[in-house]
């Protein structure tokens, strides 16, 4: 009989963020490889201690997913522990081998640049993956450490005209750095001006005209020839816009054209310097977050306060924030009390109280107390840190919009090519036009056909809706996500700490005949201490707050969703729902007292979540029930109601919680649906069934809820910023402990979605009328240039509107289609 087993991806391969990475293959194929291991492949449900049998199907039905490599093995051949020896080994190895790295880098030139530093990239030796993202300046790529390293890398891009910021992060680019594009464009407008004046004095002979003409053919065309020589140095010649811009502009003059080529290029190089200072301003948004955290701290150490590099702050220091300043460090309030504004990181719109044992983090802004803070994260670990890290590795995700404009691209710009050539032969041979008629519409078409626009639409967009998410706390793990966020119309909640407040409070006790209030409670504290469930932690409160004296439990089983059972005193103990004791058909026992039964009824009608103490033996005593209450979040209504607002159709809880008390939630926040009695596995076949019904968006904890979050349209974690686990497991992470940010995250990512069809429309469009009006000979050089660059500058500046996006929107609200 063959069996399967489930490996957590992140704790194999921890530099890897996506199971399509080449190192996830690369662990399969070594698995694979193995005698008594069969099927390998990625799964949807996480933890390695799930050990089922396989009679032929897998239960994993429905979408693939990222967090665990299932293993279908043969027992009689190989056993679990060898299994699972084997995969931590061979993961050591890859992750020693293979390296990744998110590298920032500065560059001009054709929108396709990316496509081009891409294919550079993956031709040197030991790079095995390179993704690019031009606009953002990122790259992404994964390289064989034995045959390459990091700094060769960054040579390579400096070698192709894109030198890495992070050569040395501390030294901004000079003035000309930041203005050579436009101040080598101004110079070409200035000389094509002078040749056109110059032009027009018949005096003056025309040799001199074509001279200035040709003085600003070089400023135009001078970083179009670098990249394609560089691209011939290296044999990654390509067709791709700086080829077109080229060719027309040579063509221009050829046919006597100079001042049409000059403009052409004037005209070019013009709007890239603008295009790039835009596309400035989106990646500003990014860079500002690791702005947001001093670069030095106040540490307290021997009774004297002194300040030093935040690199020489250690885990356990003591700093010192003084009012007004920014916290530099993540970590424990130990001494002091002061309102802080967190909004950099979680997006909260007003400051929160903080004071001892309250947790602080880098970026916040501390008000008028002092605060000594205990550090419990050194720089590199630090939430802003991770956040800078996840949204440099989200902007390296392509969007699925984006990856269809690239292989549309790909055929583009040959197929231009051989309408260009057929244009230039067939005509004439005809009769239908000139030679120079042909080639001049020939080099129009391919102005008229670039397409920038197209190459910048999406990814624009993807930059801008990323960075404005980040600045208010949402972090978004790629453009794929924010598609998907976007197109939601149903969204699926946990209760416990997502509708609720997490924090849920011991309101009834009712001891059975042969116990009191003060002894029920201490028994189940002495097992509840070994959990940290919310109710669990209630209990474990109650009693700390009537200072019982709570023995300690030994032997301690927990029951999947329904309680615990434990050793007390020598005697066996039982708390849990009223499920943990039924029958194997699932009915109470008949033990129970109608007492017991009744308590249950009514606290649960009540809207209590009821947890059952039971000495068990063979004369099993019934100890008595205990009602623990969850208050639903401060405006969850009005949360929802914005939600529905913005065409959400659907809100479903779903929670292991009992009926009574889902039902109770249910009512008094309005949801649509409430699905209760749930183990961790019926909730994964909730958003199954949900997701077969339209796309569905789960909200949780990011912690007990990563299965159902795994299958869900869109994973969505709160809490972000408190725990790391939200940041890694969720698609999206909402920073702050609330849903607050929920709307504002669908409403952004729904504008975004509406941004980048309607940047794919006008670019689309423009295309379509300027190579009809061009090839008709109703538009020249001059106008199409003007049409082309102007198009492109407005599906930038359309993306930038994502920028200044506030819960209402720059763009409709609705789901598209």
């Amino acid at each position: 009989m063959t069996e399967f087993v489930r490996l957590d991806l992140p704790v194999l391969l921890p530099g890897v963020q996506d199971d399509q990475d080449a190192c996830v293959a690369r662990l399969v194929a070594l698995l694979e490889a193995r005698d008594g291991i069969g099927r390998v492949h990625v799964t949807h449900e996480h933890g390695a201690a799930a050990v089922e049998h396989d009679a032929g199907t897998h239960p994993d039905d429905g979408p693939p997913a990222p967090g665990a490599l299932c293993v279908h093995y043969d027992p009689a051949r190989i056993s679990l522990g060898r299994i699972t020896e084997l995969a931590e080994s061979a993961g050591a190895t890859i992750t020693q081998r293979f390296g990744h790295a998110v590298i920032p880098f500065r560059a001009v030139g054709a929108e396709d640049g990316g496509t081009r530093i891409e294919a550079a990239l993956r031709s040197l030796p030991g790079v095995t993956a390179a993704v690019v993202n031009f606009p953002a300046q990122l790259v992404r790529v994964e390289f064989d450490t034995g045959a390459t390293t990091i700094a060769a890398v960054r040579e390579a891009l400096v070698g192709l005209g894109a030198p890495t910021a992070g050569l040395d992060p501390d030294a901004a680019p000079d003035w000309y750095a930041r203005h050579r594009e436009i101040v080598w464009s101004v110079a070409g407008g200035a000389f094509t001006l002078a040749g056109a004046l110059v032009g027009r004095v018949a005096a003056i002979p025309a040799p001199v005209a074509i001279a200035l003409y040709g003085v600003a053919y070089f400023f135009g065309a001078r970083d179009l020839l670098g990249h394609l020589a560089s691209d011939l140095r290296r044999r990654h010649f390509r067709f791709n816009i700086d080829l077109l811009m080229v060719v027309a502009a040579a063509g221009a003059a050829v046919l006597g054209a100079w001042a049409e080529g000059a403009l052409l290029l004037f005209l070019f190089s013009m709007g890239h310097a603008l295009e790039h200072y835009a596309m400035g301003r989106a990646r500003n948004a990014i860079r500002a977050l690791a702005e947001l955290a001093p670069q030095t701290a106040t540490v307290r150490r021997g009774g004297a306060d002194r300040a030093v590099p935040i690199g020489q702050v250690r885990s356990g220091d003591l700093v010192v924030v003084r009012p007004g300043e920014r916290v530099s460090v993540d970590g424990i309030v130990r001494e002091g009390r002061s309102a802080v504004n967190q909004a950099p990181i979680t997006g909260e719109s007003a400051p929160v109280d903080k004071q001892a044992s309250d947790k602080v983090f880098a970026g916040s802004v501390n008000g008028e107390g002092v605060l000594v803070v205990e550090v419990s994260a050194a720089v590199g670990d630090r939430t802003l840190d991770r956040i800078i890290k996840l949204v440099a590795e989200a902007e390296t995700q392509k969007a699925p919009t984006q990856q269809f404009t690239d292989r549309f691209e790909r055929v583009f710009v040959p197929v231009v090519l051989a309408v260009d050539v057929l244009l230039i032969v067939v005509p004439p041979l005809v009769g239908l036009w000139t030679w120079s008629d042909a080639f001049y519409r020939a080099m129009a078409l391919l102005v008229a056909a670039s397409p920038c626009a197209l190459a910048l639409g999406t990814p624009a967009a993807v930059l801008a809706g990323i960075a404005q998410a980040a600045r208010n706390g949402v972090l978004i793990k790629g453009g794929a996500h924010l598609e998907a966020l976007g197109c939601i119309d149903t969204i699926a909640l946990d209760k416990t700490g997502t509708i609720t407040r997490g924090e849920p409070a011991v309101t009834d006790l009712v001891p059975g005949s042969a116990v009191g209030d003060t002894a029920l409670l201490t028994l189940a504290a002495a097992l509840e201490q070994q959990s940290q469930h919310p109710v669990a932690r209630a209990i474990v409160r109650a009693a700390e707050a009537r200072a019982l004296a709570v023995p300690v439990a030994s032997d301690v089983q927990a029951v999947t969703g329904r309680g615990l059972r434990a050793r007390v005193d020598g005697a066996v103990v039982e708390v849990g729902r009223l499920a943990l004791f039924d029958d194997a058909t699932g009915t109470p026992p008949a033990s129970m007292p109608a007492t017991i039964r009744e308590a249950v009824r009514r606290l649960e009608a009540a809207g209590r979540t009821t947890m059952v103490v039971r000495a068990a033996g063979r004369s099993p005593e019934w100890l008595g029930v205990i009602g623990v209450a969850d208050e639903p979040r401060d405006g969850i209504r009005e949360t929802l109601a914005a939600l529905r607002q913005m065409g959400i159709g659907r809100i479903v809880m779903l929670t292991g919680d009992n009926a009574g008390v889902a039902d109770t939630i249910g009512r008094a926040v309005g949801l649509d649906d409430v699905r209760a009695d749930l183990m961790p596995e019926d909730k994964v076949a909730a958003i199954r069934q949900l997701a077969s019904q339209g796309r569905v968006a789960m909200v949780g904890d990011g912690v007990n809820d990563a299965p159902a979050l795994a299958h869900a349209t869109v994973g969505i974690a709160m809490g972000g910023a408190g725990t790391a686990a939200a940041l890694e497991t969720a698609d999206v992470a909402l920073m702050s402990d609330d849903l607050s940010r929920l709307p504002f995250a669908v409403g952004l990512c729904r504008a975004a979605r509406s941004v980048i069809r309607q940047n794919l429309l006008v670019s689309l469009s423009v295309i379509a009328v300027l190579a009809v009006a061009t090839i008709g000979g109703w538009a020249r050089i001059g106008p199409a240039v003007i049409v082309h660059e102007g198009s492109t500058l407005v599906v930038i500046g359309n993306a930038l509107r994502l920028l200044r996006y506030r819960e209402g929107g720059v763009a409709r609200t609705r789901p598209p289609d």
